[in-house]
């Protein structure tokens, strides 16, 4: 069987033969796993689907079936056990929830993923379609929007008052003919394909229709095409899950929550309920690593005046403000947009909300920093890739005592941020990584002759501090907003509009 199955492949030539010049009026046709993607397995991202839109349950269901599903795959029909993987993970799920994690999460996990060869020959095509047996739902905004594909032919799933129901429309799982047939179907009878490219037996009937057919071949050793080669960056993503799931990661990842949970536990107690110049040995004892780099200025005194240093922050986690004050061994207040209420509770430093208006705002941070020390995060959200939002200006008109922080950190299992979930969950997921990480790097104050005391715009100023973050991280400076990021995760500009007796509006983002 295998030799006739590498006898099939020999029929057409491998996709480095495929030349890639003068092809901008062509038309390609690629299957998707094994084939656009480097990866044959459709598990990990059904898990990211199951947990992210159903939580560790439905994770758990789908792990359960998925030894079924794999035993139909590959003894019986891949139809069959691609049925199993839908089922498990879609039946009774909203429709609106799985469109958000297609379109949040997703894109970020496929990105990863891409093989080179495949989308050499696809990114120097004028028109692209992509044929695959996964549901439609979950991979058509990746590839539309990120990859400028012009069609997709996938798997309809059924759907009955707003959820699925976990069984797929006529004409069912599109593997085989039922490709062929649906490529026929898009394109005509009249209309031919310049390149159809596969990976495997059952694309061989869709890849005869196009003029020119490539095998894709299994290299697992083979590097994914870098983020910088892709049409459009993937600033922004959602999702708690920091990695794909394999089935052993996903069984991992199971096992782990409940012991996780406890020991998030334990460490947001030592930090809440510690001293603060012990709160760095504690987090040590515990797990959590903080590297400090840089020299932080000393404590202002108010015995000679002198007004407090409001220390500038690049927003990873709502975290930010304590790893700073453990770096510094002392509690330093922070202002922020907004804040769930567990999260105030459970934290161990003075957090003020700003109002976003802009004099009460200011007087407010004035007032503060009469006081003392302050920190701000002027991108008012998080960002979890490697650039920096657009900095509000309106710290720099308050003060030119002004100290920029570049905050990193590090993950392996589970993300401490969210636009989609309950947000009081954040430290506790952050915390419940078996070892996560925080990296503070202090920079020099900034000079006097760039602040706005000495003749600079705030929105210079503001900029410049953005700028110098971004060199110590190696990020990127970009103008999105909070309601960029709202707008591409959820939908939304971040604001739900609460019942009249309660405040007019509340931010989301954090």
């Amino acid at each position: 069987m295998a030799k006739l199955y590498e006898d099939s492949l020999s029929n057409f030539p491998t996709i480095d033969q495929c030349q890639s010049i003068g092809r901008e009026k062509d038309t390609v046709v690629t299957d998707m796993d094994g084939t656009l993607l480097r990866g044959r397995s459709s598990f990990p991202y059904f898990a990211l689907v199951a947990f992210e839109a159903g939580g560790i349950l439905r994770l758990l269901f789908l792990l359960l079936a998925s030894p079924l599903a794999g035993l139909l795959y590959y003894n019986i029909s891949e139809s069959a056990g691609i049925r199993v993987l839908i089922f498990a993970t879609f039946a009774g799920m909203k429709v609106s929830d799985i469109e958000s994690v297609a379109r949040a999460v997703l894109p970020k996990f496929y990105s990863s993923d891409l093989h080179p060869e495949t989308w050499r020959v696809m990114a120097s095509c004028g028109k692209r379609c992509v044929l695959t047996a996964n549901p439609r739902i979950m991979v058509e905004g990746f590839l539309k929007e990120y990859l400028g594909v012009d069609m997709v032919l996938g798997t309809e799933i059924a759907i009955y008052k707003g959820r699925a129901t976990g069984f797929v429309c006529a004409p069912g799982i599109l593997v085989g003919k039922k490709k062929a047939q649906a490529l026929q179907k898009a394109f005509g009878e009249t209309s031919t394909p310049e390149i159809g490219l596969g990976d495997r037996k059952t694309d061989f009937p869709f890849m005869r229709l196009c003029k020119e057919s490539y095998i894709v071949s299994a290299k697992p050793d083979v590097e994914a095409v870098s983020h910088d080669k892709l049409p459009k960056p993937i600033v922004f993503h959602d999702g708690r899950l920091v990695q794909k799931l394999s089935p052993l990661m996903a069984l991992l990842t199971i096992l782990w929550i409940p012991v996780g949970f406890l020991l998030a536990c334990l460490r947001i107690a030592a930090g809440a309920l510690l001293p603060m110049p012990l709160v760095y040995y504690a987090f040590w004892a515990l797990g959590v690593r903080v590297t400090i780099k840089g020299t932080p200025p000393p404590p202002a005194k108010k015995s000679t005046g002198q007004t407090g240093v409001l220390f500038i922050c690049s927003h990873r986690t709502l975290l930010d403000p304590i790893f700073l004050s453990t770096a510094l061994g002392r509690p330093i207040p922070a202002v922020t947009y907004s804040l769930s209420r567990l999260s105030e509770i459970i934290s161990p430093i003075k957090t003020v909300r700003l109002s976003r208006d802009r004099i009460t705002d200011a007087n407010m941070i004035k007032k503060l920093l009469e006081n003392g020390d302050l920190v701000i995060c002027p991108e008012g959200t998080t960002c979890r890739e490697p650039f920096l939002l657009r900095f509000s200006a309106l710290f720099a008109e308050l003060t030119d005592e002004l100290v920029p922080v570049a905050m990193s950190n590090r993950m392996s299992m589970f993300h401490g941020t969210t636009a989609r979930g309950w947000k009081g969950m954040d430290p506790f997921y952050f915390f419940m990584n078996p070892s996560p990480a925080y990296e503070v790097t202090f920079l020099n104050k900034l000079p006097r002759e760039l602040t706005c005391g000495a003749g600079k715009s705030s929105h210079d100023v503001a900029n410049y501090i953005q700028r110098m973050i971004a060199a110590t991280l190696s990020y990127e400076c970009t103008n999105f907003t909070r309601k960029d990021k709202y707008r591409a995760l959820a939908g939304n500009d971040g604001t739900v509009v609460e019942k009249p007796k309660r405040a007019a509006n509340k931010v989301m983002g954090c």
